[in-house]
């Protein structure tokens, strides 16, 4: 017996699913261990070998592939806990890190601030030394003061070193000799160099992603050396693979080279999960939503792939590497309720984390939290949480809700959980709309996937607020991510900048450059031994003197034969799309920036269970009633209760009820009926 699994490292909970050969599977949940998440994933492996009932060394040596979602570089980053890092860059734009864009991100807001940049002046260092927007050398490489400011930068204990030129895009010569002279001197020293971290146009994008880079780097490959030792020693000698922000997987010495692609790697398996949940009910399209202990991400699939976007920030901090396009909110089981200057109740975006965790836990918390409100709600039964490993108190959240809401507000006990447990839907439905309202898209037109321990207890108000008829609960909603990640493909992205005018740019040139990143990357994906390897190609264009492009998928069949007219029409209908006008009639020309590949190696990933036809009556799985808000009406009721493990295929339960599991409960409302089908999902549609 083999097995297959996959590991997403959260704020509150490590979440860990597990295939086995014999087609049977289970979802896991353990406490994160925030001072080495290593711990944490170690921990879930034992409990999952406790599950199968085998010694650990021995379900280590079964495990044929563990792919892993880590938050080691986000939380680097949001800490402020990266490595000492400098950066050389060319004479004259030393302070380009600091200025930005030079646009103020808030304009009307006196107290704002400009974010302090990962790496302080006194560690950035001006080289002399030009290369112009043709790749032309102007000003040779001042060689020596490379070697003087390596001696200073050891006196300085830095470990990490950025080093970014102007121009290195179109010619990365002078990069390339500051890095040899640099390893040469600083031997062992992490080097990022933006030439091979991001060789495009706007320099600002370029060197604030390859300090990020660098910042994040010494962390990730010191976490992931840890975490290879640490598994090595339980005997596992399978294969290792780290999932990326793009949504693909890599071998752990390719996210040690580039760790800024590890950024958004802990959400980046759910979407691929979510379009195979949704395709079962025929959906290309969906929203998916995942609330755990500590944030709510919410993301769009569009024709089964998750959208992307290549470029964003993380804590104001700005990275142009390809990424989900995922908006992430402080709203989760953890967030503190708290009463604002104003008088308002507030939810988030401060959380209790995995410790001291809510009230109910029993863990030190007592501040009032989502969880603690879910709890005096009814919709959590104290003795089964986590399928009855931790026994929540009661007394402990209603201690800490009548203290610091109730009586501050002048409410019920009752009232003012609801209170809490309506704050933070809206804050949740709000975050949904920044993905499709903000984009141009209605919410309604899509299925929201729920994903999260926490998630399908609000996933009905949300959908009610947004006005979407139809919700997925998953059978993996708990540990939604972790299934993505056995789902997923190996991926790689690349990108050149080819500026001209499209009707003038060279087809030989850019058929270059096309073959060049697709051999850059079949070498990649042959040494992570991909069988099956394909190259997806898109055009960043935009109309000429617009600021901003917009990224156009490209069939390889139009560049091979040069049908520029095939290109331009699709531009103006995306842009049409995207904007809501073209500039087709007036004949304005394009503009390509930048060329893009991704390289994909097809895996093959493991079919999830089937369930059995079990006709429509559930009445043989109710567990009984327990005392519960309702939330429509804004009454407590008794509310059956259902155990959401014998469900079968085609079971219709309609609301108020919950459905209960050991890593998570599911509120079925008045207004929605639930039913389930062959994948194991809670399918929730709208009355009317």
């Amino acid at each position: 017996m083999s097995f297959k699994v996959g590991i997403d490292v959260g704020g509150t909970f490590t979440d860990l699913f597990l295939w086995a050969e014999d087609g049977s599977v289970g979802s896991f949940k353990v406490l994160s261990t925030p001072q080495d998440p290593s711990l944490g994933v170690l921990e879930g492996i034992r409990v999952m070998a406790e599950a199968r009932g085998m010694p650990l060394a021995d379900f280590a040596r079964a495990t044929s592939l563990i792919v892993h979602g880590t938050t080691v570089a986000t939380n680097a980053v949001l800490t402020r806990n990266g490595a000492p890092t400098a950066l050389l860059t060319t004479e004259g734009v030393r302070d380009a890190l600091e200025m930005r864009r030079g646009i103020r991100e808030k304009q009307y807001d006196n107290r704002y601030q400009n974010v302090v940049p990962l790496v302080p002046r006194r560690l950035r260092r001006a080289i002399a030394g030009r290369i112009d927007f043709r790749g032309e050398e102007t000003i040779p490489l001042d060689v020596e003061s490379i070697n003087r400011a390596a001696e200073d930068l050891r006196r300085e204990g830095v470990t990490s070193v950025a080093i970014c030129f102007m121009h290195s895009y179109a010619n990365p010569a002078h990069e390339r000799e500051a890095a040899a002279v640099v390893r040469a001197a600083l031997p062992g020293l992490f080097t990022s160099v933006s030439s091979e971290v991001l060789p495009v146009i706007r320099f600002y994008d370029r060197v604030s992603t390859t300090v990020l880079n660098a910042y994040v780097g010494p962390v990730l490959r010191s976490y992931l050396q840890n975490l290879t030792a640490r598994l090595a020693d339980t005997g596992f000698a399978g294969v290792l693979l780290i999932m990326q922000s793009n949504g693909g997987l890599a071998v752990p010495a390719v996210t040690e080279h580039l760790p800024a692609s590890t950024l958004l790697s802990g959400p980046a398996g759910g979407p691929r999960a979510a379009a195979v949940f949704a395709s079962a009910q025929g959906h290309e399209d969906c929203i998916l939503v995942d609330m755990g202990g500590t944030s709510f991400d919410a993301s769009l699939v569009r024709h089964g792939a998750a959208a992307l976007r290549h470029d964003g920030e993380i804590d104001r901090l700005r990275i142009a590497l390809p990424m989900l396009d995922i908006v992430t909110i402080g709203a989760g089981g953890g967030s503190i309720g708290w009463i604002d200057e104003g008088g308002l109740l507030r939810m988030g975006p401060a959380s209790a984390g995995a410790l001291p965790g809510p009230a109910c836990y029993g863990r030190g918390g007592e501040r009032p939290t989502c969880t603690d409100a879910n709890l005096m709600l009814g919709y959590l039964d104290p003795a089964y949480f986590a399928g009855g490993r931790l026994t929540l108190d009661l007394a402990a959240a209603r201690r800490s809700i009548d203290e610091l809401i109730a009586r501050p507000l002048a409410l019920t006990l009752e009232d003012a959980a609801a209170g809490m447990y309506r704050v933070i839907n809206s804050n949740m439905a709000h975050g949904v709309r920044e993905i499709t309202v903000k984009r141009g898209l209605d919410p309604r037109e899509f299925p929201l996937v729920v994903a999260g321990g926490a998630g399908p207890l609000h996933a009905c108000m949300i959908a009610s607020e947004l006005g979407i008829p139809t919700v997925i609960v998953p059978s993996a909603a708990s540990t939604l991510c972790a299934t993505g990640m056995l789902l997923s493909d190996l991926q790689h992205d690349f990108v050149r900048s080819c500026v001209g005018s499209l009707a003038a740019i060279d087809p030989q040139r850019l058929r270059g450059l096309l073959a060049e990143m697709a051999a850059e990357g079949e070498r990649q994906l042959a040494a992570e031994g991909a069988a099956e390897i394909d190259h997806q190609v898109a055009l960043d264009l935009r109309y000429l003197k617009q600021y901003h492009e917009v990224t156009l998928p490209v069939g390889g069949e139009l560049l091979a034969a040069g049908d520029w007219h095939a290109v331009v029409e699709a531009f103006h209908a995306e842009h049409d799309r995207l904007y809501g006008y073209q500039l087709k009639a007036q004949g304005t020309g394009l503009e390509l920036i930048n060329v893009r590949v991704r390289s994909l190696g097809r895996t093959h990933p493991p079919e999830l269970p089937r369930l059995a036809p079990g006709g429509t009556d559930a009445s043989n799985v109710r567990k009984g009633s327990r005392r519960a808000l309702v939330p429509e009406s804004g009454a407590f009721a008794d509310v059956p209760v259902y155990d959401g493990h014998r469900l079968l295929a085609g079971n219709i339960i309609r609301g108020p009820a919950l459905l209960e599991r050991t890593d998570t409960t599911i509120l079925v409302s008045a207004a929605y009926t639930a039913r389930v089908d062959e994948a194991g999902s809670v399918v929730l549609r709208a009355e009317g």
